[in-house]
């Protein structure tokens, strides 16, 4: 049985060390979280490489939406960070009708070939999720799809999460699947006891939004709740 994942949202290298010290085994590293993650820069991804030996998966993205505002120049940034050492990324990409944006995808992926990457929770905005899934299949590094099961969050797309786990398998439903955004503490024993081992936290873990640090025990509760048998029922002081 593999360990569950608890990754978590950084912004630097400091909440790096402390989603680390918190029990945190996955980070992804985005700046301007006000426009819901956007690439970091080369700095500061090398000081965060050098802070934490964890896996850590950058954001590939230039706008607050699911379309690229300068591909070629997203392209030069993902090559930059992956000559310096950055071997995962977070990336998705639609057109304007709500489809999988193919050409974008595949372009940003030749800028890191080899590497291993999430979609994120573009699917979520998706006009057919479903179609999307599929349209997925067979791309090369994909290994997560990040999503809630709806825009607003898991609390309204719980249903679609845990009926689309019992698809595993499928066409499109092959790769990991990373339940986040606005994920609660009450949703994981759920989520669970469906199968489902990966968790992305953000918000959650400070006490007052994405310009508060990082609470290391509020990190250590999560991975205690994701460690706990799916079998126990949920812990209500968590």
């Amino acid at each position: 049985m593999t360990e569950p994942i608890l990754e978590v949202v950084v912004t630097s290298a400091q909440e790096a060390m402390d989603a680390v010290a918190g029990g945190a085994n996955r980070l992804e590293l985005a700046t301007d979280m006000a426009s819901d993650g956007l690439t970091p820069s080369l700095p500061d991804f090398l000081r965060v490489r050098e802070a934490v030996t964890v896996p850590l998966r950058i954001m590939l993205r230039d706008s607050n939406g699911f379309q690229p505002t300068d591909l070629d120049r997203l392209g030069e940034a993902a090559s930059a960070l992956r000559a310096a050492g950055a071997d995962a990324f977070v990336l998705g990409f639609l057109t304007q009708e709500g489809t999988l944006d193919l050409p974008s995808v595949t372009a940003l992926l030749a800028s890191v070939p080899g590497c291993r990457w999430t979609f994120h929770r573009a699917l979520d905005h998706a006009s057919d999720r479903d179609a999307l899934r599929r349209a997925l299949h067979g791309l090369p590094g994909l290994d997560t799809v990040l999503t809630a099961g709806s825009v607003p969050g898991v609390e309204r797309g719980l249903d679609v999460l845990t009926a689309e786990a019992g698809r595993q398998g499928e066409r499109g439903y092959e790769v990991n699947v990373m339940a986040g955004g606005g994920l609660m503490t009450r949703h994981v024993p759920i989520l669970r006891a469906h199968g489902l081992d990966t968790f992305h936290v953000g918000t959650s873990v400070r006490h007052g939004g994405w310009d508060t640090p990082i609470d290391r025990a509020a990190v250590r509760r999560w991975r205690q709740l994701i460690e706990t048998d799916p079998g126990q029922p949920d812990r209500d002081d968590l």
